[in-house]
């Protein structure tokens, strides 16, 4: 009679060990790897090759340090050296088939015609900027306004109309009244702000990030500037020998750090 009460026993206990076992598992024994979600995003492609951006003459104070904290980013990427020039310049060059993987425009117009030329696609604005009176330290001129620049005593240097700063100035000049006496065309607004500041011209119009890089002009603000507004699109380019590159480097300029910077050099937002 006690067998069978002894194996009924020894099966209940079995099993109240069988329970416990697998409380412990589910509790506190089991491989975390194996129940918790992955705590890092996998890596993207790691960026390799060069990059080659072309961008407007009035961006580079900005880009330069973009283009050094995107380098530091991706150590195996060698950003060339940026080309400048004045966006309607740079438009051309990539047309005629210039080698360029991103192209940044400081105006719609010019990146529309690379856009047309079937070179790219889904341009986005990434900054804009408006112009300044411009006149070597000291004033000597005694320039006081856009009404000066119609002077033909003074040296008066502007943009030529087909870049973006010149198209914005005979905009703002128009907007006043004023026929300007001028007495050079740039073809780009680093070329008109290098002459002021060497005293070869008594005012020119620049940008206010111009402007702002040098100690060597001064400023003079004129009304109206605030209603003509360039505004600066950024696209990688169709073809581009390192697409992935340039896609990101587009998507670093429009995010929260390429706009921190490009703020710091006194852009507006887009």
């Amino acid at each position: 009679m006690r067998r069978p009460v002894l194996a009924r026993t020894a099966v209940v206990l079995t099993a109240l060990a069988l329970g416990l076992t697998g409380c412990a598992t589910a509790t506190g024994d089991q491989d975390p790897a194996a129940t918790s979600p992955a705590t890092t995003e996998p890596a993207g492609p790691e960026l390799t090759g060069e990059l080659t951006v072309y961008a407007a003459a009035s961006l580079k104070g900005a880009f330069d340090e973009l283009a050094t904290d995107f380098e530091e980013q991706h150590p195996s990427l060698d950003v060339q050296p940026i080309t400048y020039d004045g966006s309607s310049t740079l438009a051309t060059q990539i047309i005629e088939g210039a080698p360029a993987d991103v192209f940044a425009s400081a105006d719609e117009k010019n990146m529309q015609k690379v856009v047309d030329a079937g070179l790219a696609s889904g341009p986005e604005l990434f900054a804009s900027n408006t112009l300044v009176l411009v006149v070597p330290a000291g004033n000597p001129g005694g320039v006081t306004g856009l009404d000066d620049l119609a002077n033909p005593d003074l040296t008066v240097v502007l943009c030529a109309a087909e870049v973006p700063c010149g198209a914005a100035s005979t905009t703002l000049l128009s907007n006043a009244g004023v026929t300007a006496s001028v007495d050079s065309y740039e073809q780009n607004v680093t070329a008109v702000l290098t002459k002021v500041a060497a005293g070869e011209a008594d005012a020119g119009l620049v940008y206010v990030t111009d402007a702002a890089a040098t100690d060597e002009v001064d400023t003079v603000e004129v009304d109206g500037a605030d209603a003509v507004v360039n505004h600066y699109p950024i696209a990688g380019l169709d073809g581009s020998a390192n697409a992935d590159a340039a896609d990101a480097f587009v998507a670093f300029v429009l995010g929260d750090k390429g706009q921190e910077v490009l703020a710091s050099f006194g852009f507006g937002a887009p």
